[in-house]
């Protein structure tokens, strides 16, 4: 019951105009959806990105901790630093990770160096880079 009130509370209510809004974004495809919201990022200078919470390091002067904390990250973001000679192999790969249009995907291998994604899982990104690198391209995590 307590759940069910708390719902309640937070629930928001959105005017006729807003619900429309939210209608004709739920009939979009995923591509269309991307481009819309990319077209927001620019257009209004936000960003859909999900915030990331940024791990303590050691306290000052406690420089070894510190070292250790750094090296230990928990996300990484991919980037892909060269699209090497397999260049369609690369551009698949690509589309499989991010899950772009073919055209977008060659976009961002044709723009190398370019961050494919961000804040990714160690083991997410680690697997990421292993299908990248086997398609033939270098790929840095930072």
């Amino acid at each position: 019951m307590a759940d069910d009130a708390a719902a309640m509370k937070d629930a928001v209510s959105l005017s006729k105009e807003e619900k429309a809004v939210i209608d004709a974004l739920e009939k979009l495809n995923v591509v269309q959806l991307n481009n819309v919201v990319k077209f927001m990022e620019q257009e209004y200078g936000i960003s859909a990105a999900a915030p990331v919470a940024v791990a303590a390091g050691g306290a000052p002067g406690d420089g070894e901790a510190g070292g250790e904390a750094a090296e230990e990250k928990a996300a990484y973001n991919v980037e892909l630093t060269e699209s090497g000679d397999q260049k369609i192999a690369v551009i698949k790969v690509v589309r499989t990770i991010t899950g772009l249009a073919l055209g977008e995907a060659k976009a961002m291998v044709d723009g190398a160096p370019k961050v494919i994604k961000e804040a990714v899982p160690t083991a997410e990104a680690e697997e990421m880079k292993k299908k990248l690198e086997e398609a033939g391209a270098k790929v840095t995590l930072k």
